[in-house]
């Protein structure tokens, strides 16, 4: 329990680092907690519950009030985390990630808009591939894994870095 108090704590420290005493940072504070309780519970069972995903796309609306004037990449970032990973969903018989994962991207992309879903959903994939090839190596971990720690890794990392890389790549 004190472990997760202090990666919060640190993770709330990084909000306030990226985006300043803002009221941003203070949603980008209960992103990232609802976030850290989603790692947690998909890690031990393999399941994202509805209720974090309905927080997430709670957050995305307020966000979206926030940022008015850019309705439409907040809108478009929920369709494009949500089709992109029924695609998958669906292309992969269910095998591939669960229903969760892509509520979770969907919730996200209101949130984050189009661009820096993009950014998330690709970060996510790539910390997943990296990070569980290498506990399948070490560790002789199996071949299934809880998607949701690494997209919520993912969402964090396009949260803090994603405009920077989002102009970066366009340049």
């Amino acid at each position: 329990m004190i472990w997760g108090i202090i990666v919060c704590i640190m993770l709330w420290l990084m909000n306030y680092a990226f985006l300043g005493l803002t009221a941003e940072m203070l949603l980008a504070c209960l992103l990232v907690a609802a976030l850290l309780v989603l790692s947690v519970v998909d890690w031990k069972t393999y399941v994202i519950p509805s209720k974090i995903n309905v927080i997430i796309a709670c957050l995305g609306v307020v966000n979206l009030f926030l940022h008015r004037e850019q309705w439409q990449v907040h809108i478009l970032g929920l369709f494009c985390g949500g089709v992109l990973f029924l695609l998958v969903y669906r292309l992969t018989k269910k095998r591939g990630l669960g229903g969760g994962d892509v509520k979770l991207m969907a919730a996200a992309g209101l949130y984050l808009g189009w661009e820096l879903i993009l950014v998330a959903g690709f970060f996510g994939c790539f910390y997943a591939c990296i990070i569980h090839l290498l506990r399948m190596r070490l560790c002789k971990a199996g071949p299934v894994l809880a998607l949701g720690p690494y997209l919520a890794a993912g969402i964090m990392t396009a949260l803090w870095f994603g405009e920077p890389i989002v102009a970066w790549y366009i340049q």
